[in-house]
């Protein structure tokens, strides 16, 4: 597998962009930064988006990859996520007032997106690969994913969370996990605006990390941190042992 870094921060700036990965060029997870870093051609090769949740900073590029994805002519492009996440993006964003419906447009290769939800811990053939929804503690709906290839390795995805349980517990169980996307967001002095929104301080995440049971080594890459709290995030980070941590940046490319 190559996972692609689009966008790995909790918020914009000239040099921030919201959450989006790229696996193998065809499997978008989450959409916070697809249009503002893909040519024309790399869009269209993707096959399928799944969203961990319907919050804007993980959905905003989707109104952008599906208008081009029309203009295109097809081909129809998947929005995978559980059926909460995507009873809001229906409801709340493509409701023909904020964005047009897509997937009532139709392109000559089909409509121009299709709707595919996800049933929490069971296993769906998304753009050929193994996709596995599970549900995590935030605001909302919210799910991490396990993605496994062909050749049986796996990539897991945390998704927008704080302190929780499940996730861990499904993690425990994969062969062959070849790596981890983590979130954390705010410097431990913020720990009570962590907990109230969802997310992860460097203290909160050293202790879901004991949950694991993975190897040492499993590279644990980190994303999601708050461009106004960069600098003291990564120090506080610095400061945690035992585990393999790195700390995401822009164009970052992994083969796992």
């Amino acid at each position: 597998m190559e996972l692609r870094v689009l966008g790995c921060h909790g918020g914009e700036t000239p040099r921030h962009r919201s959450s989006a990965f790229l696996v193998d060029g065809r499997l978008a997870i989450d959409a916070g930064a697809i249009t503002s870093e893909l040519s024309l051609d790399e869009q269209r090769r993707i096959e399928a988006v799944a969203v961990s949740h319907a919050h804007l900073d993980h959905v905003r590029d989707l109104a952008s990859l599906a208008d081009n994805r029309c203009q295109q002519g097809g081909p129809t492009l998947t929005v995978a996520g559980t059926p909460g996440t995507l009873r809001a993006l229906r409801r709340h964003f493509f409701n023909d007032r904020l964005w047009p419906d897509f997937s009532r447009i139709p392109t000559p290769r089909g409509p121009t997106i299709r709707w595919l939800p996800l049933r929490p811990e069971r296993a769906a053939s998304v753009a050929g690969f193994e996709l596995t929804a599970v549900l995590v503690t935030h605001t909302i709906e919210s799910a991490g994913f396990v993605v496994r290839a062909s050749d049986g390795g796996a990539l897991a995805y945390s998704g927008d969370t704080g302190p929780t349980e499940r996730f861990w517990q499904v993690l425990g169980a994969q062969r062959d996990l070849r790596a981890l996307l983590m979130e954390v967001s705010f410097p431990d002095e913020q720990a009570r605006l962590a907990r109230v929104s969802g997310h992860h301080t460097p203290s909160s995440l050293r202790a879901e990390l004991r949950k694991l049971r993975a190897p040492r080594d499993l590279p644990i890459l980190l994303y999601h941190i708050k461009p106004v709290f960069q600098a003291r995030v990564e120090r506080q980070l610095r400061a945690l042992r035992g585990r393999n941590l790195s700390v995401l940046r822009l164009g970052d490319r992994f083969l796992l």
